[in-house]
């Protein structure tokens, strides 16, 4: 694939990722997640509750609960329970990874991330910089044209 399609493929996937936070029960924030290789979408994921737990991810103060899982987190656990694996893949995630899934991106041999929101702390997005892991911010106000 030429390099000149990149950029378009990558707000494609990245406004594909915001619908798919849509399926978040979360109040506060919803988050979706996308892992991408080879052109084909191998994994996906929205924050939430554990499997088993019920849809419910803040308490009676609105105050995330500690088990929930973050999109990136349940995109890249959802690979370790098939077939694929996600060596070298890019992952399209609407919020900017924290300390926690940066290393698990890491540690999944992801190789790119791209994100359309700034979260307050940028201790992922510089771990993942420091692992020379590609980082491509596209604001929302991009993800609109191509």
């Amino acid at each position: 694939m030429g390099s000149n399609k990149q950029p378009a493929l990558d707000k494609r996937y990245l406004r594909m990722a915001a619908i798919w936070a849509e399926n978040s029960y979360c109040r506060r924030r919803r988050v979706g997640a996308l892992i991408v290789k080879d052109k084909m979408i191998i994994s996906d994921g929205y924050n939430g509750t554990p499997s088993g737990f019920e849809n419910i991810c803040e308490d009676e103060n609105g105050t995330t609960k500690p088990y929930v899982l973050h999109a990136e987190a349940n995109a890249i656990t959802k690979i370790a329970g098939s077939n694929n694996n996600s060596k070298d893949s890019t992952l399209y995630v609407t919020a900017s990874p924290c300390i926690e899934c940066a290393k698990l991106i890491i540690q999944a041999g992801i190789k790119r991330v791209v994100y359309s929101e700034k979260y307050r702390l940028t201790d992922g997005i510089e771990l993942l910089e420091k692992a020379n892991i590609e980082v491509l911010y596209i604001g929302e106000e991009e993800l609109c044209h191509e």
